[in-house]
C-alpha cells in the first residue's frame, strides 16, 4: 500500500525539479512511512511513499523493465499476482522481485493499455512509457483506491490524494463553486467533481491516458445485472459461500500483522467468521463504541468475538471536535461531511497499534440489498395505489403553498414523487428538493443551477429497465460507494498508515452478486436476504435478527451540547455567511429548528460545520503549509 504523486510537462525541453516531487510525496508521507522513491528523467518525475506489505526486501519503486523504457507507481494489492506471474514467465518474461507491482509492469508490455483488465484487487497506478512519451494510469473497478489530476496544455500533474498536487508550486487552491451544492447534497463529491476548480478525480472502472498533451479517459468495466433465474436459493447460498470465503482467503496473503474491523454488524462479523476458519491463530479484532447506548454496537462485537476466540481490543469515541474536525481537513483534503468517518478513523488508529493490515465488511449492503432505501415505506406502498398523476396534482400542489416549516411537508413531497424521484431525494438528503431556498441567489446565477441530482439523473437510463431494487444497487456502488464509503476507509486508515481490504468488493464476487436474481436479495421487507442466510448458519442470531445500526454518530446530541457554540460559528457565524453561498435567513431557522428539537437537521449542520472549517484551514491559507 503507498501514495503515488507525479509531474510531467508538455513541453520535452523543460525539467522537473526534484523538490518538487519530493515534496509531493512527502505531503503523503502517512500513505507509506516505509521508504520512498523517486525517478526522473528531463520532463518526467514520479514518485511514491510505500507501505511494506509484500515482498518487504524487494518491491522498491519506482520500478522499472528491463530495459528501463517503462517505469511504474502504484498503489494497491494485485490479489492474482502469483497467477499473473506464472503466465507471464511462460512468455518470456523475467522477475526481479516477488512484489505484485512488476507483474503489473510486465502486463503493461504484453497488452498496453488492457492489462487492466487482467488485474484482481484494489489498484491506482501510473505507468511512464518513455518510448511513446506516454503516462497511462488507471483505477480499479469499485474506487477502492483513490486517483486524482490536474491537466492543462503544460502539464498533467497527479497524485493519490490532493494534498500532492497543491504541493505544485505557484498552485493557488481555488473553490469549484459548481461542486457546493452536491457536497451539501452528498456529503462528498461525486466523481469526477472535486471541490478545487482544475482538480479531478479519475472515476472507478476508468483509465486515462496522456500522451504529448492530449488526454483521453474510458471505462474498462461496469457492472452488469444479468440475472441467473436458474438458480435455486440452495445454489445462490452455497456459492454466496464459497465465493466470500475464497475472497477472503486471498485476502490472508501479508507479510506483516493482519487483522479485521469488527463493527458487531452482519457483513463484518461475516468476515471474521470466514476469517478465523481460515487462519492458524486467533484473528485480531477492532471495535468503537459510544457512551450513548442507541448508537452502541459493542455488546453484539463481543459476541462475534467470544464465539469466534477472536484476540479482541476496544474503544469509547467521544466527541472532541476541536480536535477531530480540523484532522478531518487534513485527512480528506475535500469537505467530507459522512461523520461515520469519526470512529472509522479511531478504529484504523486502535487497530494499527496491532497490525498494518484490516479486513472490513464493507459492500455487503450494495451486493445484496441492505439498505432501507432498497424498500420503499409503508405509507408510501399504501399511497402508491393511487395513480402517480392524481398523486402528483393532489400533494405536489399542496407542497408549492405550504411554508417550509409545515409539519409533514416532506412526507408530502416523498408521496407525491416516482420511485426514482424518492430515491435521489433520499441521496440527496431532500436538498433536491429545498436547493432553491438553501442557496444563495448569488451562488445559483454563477453556476447556473443549484439542484444537485444531476449526478444521479447522469446514471439513471442506464438502469431504467431494471427493477426497482437493482436500479438502487447500481447507483449505489457507482456514487455513494466510492465516493462516500470507499473514500472514508481509504483516508481514515491510511492517515494512520493501516491498509484496509474489503472482499464484499472482489470483482468476482461483486459480478456474481449482479447474477442473483433480487428476490434473493430483498425478500418482502427483509433486506440482505441472502447473507441473513449466510449469517444464520455462521454467527449468534441476535446478531441477524437485531434491528440495523450503521457506522453512525450521535451528531444531533452533539451539536446540541459539546458542539453548540461551535456549530453556531461555523454555520452562522458572520466570517461563514459572508462566503456568500448559502441563504443567511433559511441557515438560521433551520439552526433554531435544532435547537428546539423541533427538526433533526444535524446532517446539514454538521456538512455546513465541515465546509467552513475548510474554507478556513485550506482555502484561507492555513492548512497548506502544514
Amino acid at each position: 500500500m503507498c501514495g503515488i504523486a507525479g509531474l510531467i510537462y508538455t513541453d520535452q525541453a523543460r525539467f522537473v525539479d526534484p523538490s518538487v516531487i519530493e515534496a509531493m510525496c512527502t505531503a503523503i508521507h502517512h500513505r507509506g512511512p516505509d521508504e520512498w522513491g523517486m525517478w526522473l528523467e528531463g520532463a518526467v518525475g514520479i514518485g511514491m511513499k510505500r507501505l511494506q506489505i509484500i515482498d518487504l526486501a524487494g518491491g522498491h519503486q519506482p520500478m522499472a523493465n528491463q530495459d528501463a523504457t517503462i517505469h511504474i507507481v502504484f498503489n494497491g494489492e494485485i490479489y492474482n499476482y502469483r497467477e499473473l506471474r506464472a503466465d507471464l514467465e511462460k512468455r518470456g518474461y523475467r522477475f526481479a522481485t516477488n512484489s505484485d507491482t512488476e507483474s503489473i509492469l510486465h502486463l503493461y508490455e504484453e497488452y498496453g493499455q488492457e492489462c487492466v483488465t487482467h488485474l484482481r484487487g484494489m489498484f491506482a497506478f501510473a505507468i511512464w512509457d518513455s518510448k511513446k512519451y506516454r503516462l497511462f494510469m488507471a483505477r480499479d473497478r469499485l474506487g477502492k483506491k483513490p486517483l486524482h489530476y490536474l491537466y492543462d496544455r503544460e502539464k498533467i500533474v497527479f497524485g493519490s490524494e490532493i494534498k500532492s498536487i497543491l504541493r505544485f508550486p505557484s498552485l493557488k487552491p481555488e473553490v469549484n463553486s459548481s461542486s457546493i451544492a452536491n457536497y451539501i447534497a452528498y456529503g462528498y463529491s461525486p466523481d469526477p467533481d472535486t471541490l478545487f476548480r482544475g482538480i479531478n478525480k479519475l472515476p472507478p472502472g476508468h483509465r486515462l491516458t496522456w500522451e504529448s498533451g492530449r488526454i483521453s479517459i474510458d471505462s474498462y468495466w461496469d457492472i452488469e445485472y444479468q440475472p441467473d433465474y436458474s438458480l435455486s436459493q440452495q445454489q445462490v447460498f452455497e456459492e454466496t459461500e464459497r465465493l466470500l470465503e475464497e475472497s477472503i482467503k486471498i485476502r490472508l496473503v501479508s507479510d506483516v500483522p493482519l487483522g479485521a474491523f469488527l463493527s458487531g454488524g452482519i457483513d463484518s462479523s461475516l468476515v471474521v467468521a470466514l476469517m478465523a476458519r481460515n487462519m492458524g491463530a486467533p484473528v485480531k479484532t477492532f471495535s468503537i463504541g459510544f457512551d450513548e447506548k442507541k448508537y452502541n454496537e459493542l455488546p453484539y462485537a463481543r459476541m462475534v468475538a467470544e464465539q469466534y476466540g477472536t484476540d479482541h481490543h476496544e474503544e469509547i469515541v467521544r466527541p472532541d471536535a476541536e480536535e477531530v474536525i480540523p484532522h478531518l481537513i487534513k485527512m480528506f483534503d475535500e469537505p467530507f461531511a459522512d461523520s461515520s468517518a469519526i470512529p472509522t478513523y479511531y478504529v484504523s488508529r486502535l487497530a494499527r497499534q496491532h497490525v498494518t493490515v484490516a479486513l472490513s465488511g464493507d459492500g455487503g449492503d450494495e451486493m445484496f440489498g441492505g439498505y432501507d432505501r432498497y424498500l420503499d415505506s409503508k405509507l408510501s406502498v399504501f399511497a402508491d395505489k393511487m395513480p402517480l398523476p392524481i398523486r402528483k396534482a393532489i400533494m405536489g400542489t399542496s407542497v408549492r403553498y405550504l411554508p417550509e416549516s409545515f409539519p409533514g411537508i416532506n412526507t408530502l413531497r416523498y408521496l407525491a414523487a416516482d420511485l426514482d424521484e424518492r430515491y435521489i431525494a433520499k441521496m440527496t438528503k431532500g436538498v433536491s428538493w429545498i436547493h432553491g431556498k438553501l442557496f444563495s441567489p448569488e451562488l445559483i446565477a454563477q453556476v447556473g443551477t443549484s439542484d444537485p441530482s444531476g449526478p444521479l439523473r447522469m446514471l439513471l437510463p442506464r438502469v431504467k429497465m431494471h427493477d426497482t431494487v437493482t436500479r438502487r444497487q447500481y447507483l449505489d456502488c457507482k456514487t455513494y460507494l466510492p465516493g462516500d464509503i470507499m473514500t472514508k476507509v481509504d483516508r481514515a486508515s491510511m492517515s494512520v498508515s493501516l491498509e484496509a481490504r474489503a472482499p464484499m468488493l472482489d470483482h468476482l464476487f461483486v459480478e456474481f452478486a449482479f447474477r442473483v436474481p433480487v428476490q434473493y436479495k430483498v425478500s418482502g421487507r427483509t433486506t440482505k436476504y441472502m447473507l441473513k442466510q449466510l449469517a444464520y448458519k455462521l454467527l449468534p442470531h441476535d446478531i441477524v435478527d437485531r434491528p440495523k445500526m450503521g457506522f453512525a454518530m450521535p451528531v444531533a446530541q452533539w451539536i446540541n451540547r459539546e458542539w453548540k457554540e461551535m456549530s453556531e460559528d461555523l454555520v452562522i457565524g458572520t466570517r461563514a455567511l459572508q462566503r456568500g453561498n448559502f441563504n443567511p435567513g433559511y441557515l438560521k431557522n433551520m439552526v433554531e429548528e435544532h435547537r428546539r428539537g423541533r427538526r433533526d437537521h444535524s446532517y446539514i449542520i454538521w456538512t455546513l460545520m465541515v465546509l467552513e472549517m475548510w474554507y478556513r484551514e485550506l482555502i484561507d491559507g492555513k492548512l497548506r503549509n502544514d
